[in-house]
């Protein structure tokens, strides 16, 4: 039953994305004919807005049933406690788990959960960037460690780049209500992750390290203008 209301979410937010927003999407790998068949983690850069989930409507029906049955995606719980936010994430996402800010045992416990059917979806600047180009508090947007910590639990499978143009001009944080009929555009890079992780240092510190910085990378040169 919570399958089914996640996917009936689902499927009304990429609905209602298809009629109100017209996107431009561009991939940078060469891909399968399906891509969306095998992928374990969706990495979200650029992050702006809560509404970044308009962007579904590029995703076939059949993986929005896939999703609902087997995403698994760590979210703030400063968020999730939010009341209309919090509460229509945990409808739409039932395998959503709580995150700490603090120094607790949350993260770890999230890490050991994840089984070889999930798809993880995570945002890995653990924050939106404001219209200035910096965090709330004035901070360079920079990517986190998490997202390595995620990589080396996931043995196989692709990971699927999602590079943000940004949602400023459809709903900016601390705005309430979006701007409809915008043009919005995002960049996909498909990566195979046991050869991806193989490129780096086998040494586990400098391996997550080097995982970090080629993200960061990533971010500043492969989103769309």
């Amino acid at each position: 039953m919570r399958r089914l209301l996640a996917f009936f979410i689902l499927s009304l937010v990429t609905i209602l994305s298809k009629i109100l927003y017209r996107g431009h999407f561009q991939w940078l790998d060469p891909i399968p004919a399906y891509p969306w068949k095998n992928i374990r983690l969706m990495v979200f850069l650029n992050h702006t807005s809560l509404y970044e989930l308009i962007f579904s409507k590029v995703l076939p029906f059949r993986y929005l049933w896939h999703l609902a049955g087997h995403f698994n995606i760590p979210g703030a719980d400063i968020t999730l406690k939010r009341p209309f936010v919090g509460t229509f994430w945990k409808l739409m996402i039932p395998n959503l788990a709580s995150i700490s800010r603090k120094k607790d045992d949350t993260w770890n416990h999230y890490l050991r959960s994840l089984r070889p059917t999930d798809v993880v979806m995570i945002a890995p600047e653990g924050r939106m960037k404001r219209p200035n180009g910096l965090d709330k508090y004035g901070k360079p947007m920079t990517v986190r460690a998490g997202i390595a910590d995620i990589i080396e639990v996931i043995d196989d499978g692709v990971m699927l780049l999602c590079l943000s143009g940004g949602l400023h001009h459809v709903q900016a944080p601390g705005q309430l209500f979006p701007r409809l009929f915008k043009k919005i555009q995002m960049n996909f890079s498909y990566i195979d992750i046991r050869s991806y992780k193989a490129q780096f240092p086998e040494q586990l510190r400098d391996r997550k390290f080097a995982i970090v910085k080629d993200l960061q990378r990533r971010l500043e040169t492969d989103c769309p203008s």
